[in-house]
């Protein structure tokens, strides 16, 4: 099987949100911001090549590096040992973000560092992103 027909779909969670693109970029690209709405961050900097950890609840703590970086526009990064994580945020109005999460590095043939197959993980994560997507647009339309 090639490497191509073995990949499944990216998760892509994309709303407009009701807020200026800084006001979003400091949601997605800080500490206290990335606590407030998705998973609280150990050590992390929006700093290209900055190793640092989200703490994943019942399961510990997951490495991360941050691996592209223009602000106000993108951030991504590695997560555990398989996936990136990428927020893309497009100014379109004053007041007014497009906000992009794609969450990439889905095989049909592997496991998460946890023994999960990652089949199993993608659904429940996609339908887990839904849920964190409305968590930042409460946290930054508030």
């Amino acid at each position: 099987m090639s490497e191509a027909a073995n990949q499944l779909p990216d998760i892509r969670q994309t709303l407009v949100l009701k807020a200026s693109i800084e006001k979003v970029w400091k949601a997605v690209a800080t500490a206290e911001g990335i606590a407030a709405w998705f998973m609280p961050p150990v050590n992390f900097e929006a700093v290209i090549g900055h190793e640092f950890q989200l703490e994943a609840g019942p399961f510990g703590k997951s490495p991360c590096k941050v691996t592209e970086l223009e602000p106000p526009n993108l951030l991504s990064f590695n997560w555990g040992k398989d996936w990136t994580l990428s927020f893309q945020l497009k100014e379109t109005g004053e007041k007014e973000t497009e906000f992009t999460l794609v969450h990439s590095g889905w095989t049909t043939d592997s496991v998460t560092e946890f023994g999960e197959a990652h089949t199993l993980v993608r659904e429940r994560m996609s339908g887990g992103w839904s849920k964190l997507v409305l968590a930042l647009q409460n946290y930054v339309e508030a």
